[in-house]
C-alpha cells in the first residue's frame, strides 16, 4: 500500500499531506497531552481507500507521541467505530 509524507504542521495546527498538488488534512488542537481531531479535509481527487489510509498513519503518529486523542469530527469518529483497534488511544472513560 501507498506510503504517505504526512506533514505535522504546528503552526497550522494540522496533519496534511498533497495528493495530486491538492492538500487533505486533519486539523486538529493539543491540550494537556490530548489532541483534538476537530477536522478532515479530503480533495475530491482522492481515491476511496485514501482517507483511511491517512487516519490509520496519522494515529500511528499520535501513538508514537504518546498521545490520547479525543475525535470531534463526525467522519473520523465513524473511522474509528469501524476500526475499533484505534480506540485504546482514547482517553481512559471516553466513549464513541
Amino acid at each position: 500500500m501507498l506510503e504517505l509524507d504526512i506533514n505535522d504542521n504546528n503552526f497550522l495546527r494540522q496533519f496534511e499531506v498533497s495528493i495530486d498538488g491538492k492538500l487533505a488534512k486533519v486539523e486538529y488542537s493539543l491540550q494537556e497531552r490530548k489532541i483534538f481531531l476537530t477536522k478532515i479535509s479530503i480533495p475530491e481527487n482522492a481515491d476511496d481507500n485514501f482517507k483511511d489510509k491517512f487516519l490509520t498513519e496519522i494515529f500511528e503518529i499520535i501513538k508514537e507521541k504518546k498521545l490520547r486523542m479525543m475525535p470531534t469530527a463526525t467522519e473520523i469518529k465513524s473511522f474509528i467505530k469501524k476500526n475499533r483497534e484505534y480506540m485504546e488511544l482514547l482517553p481512559v472513560g471516553v466513549r464513541i
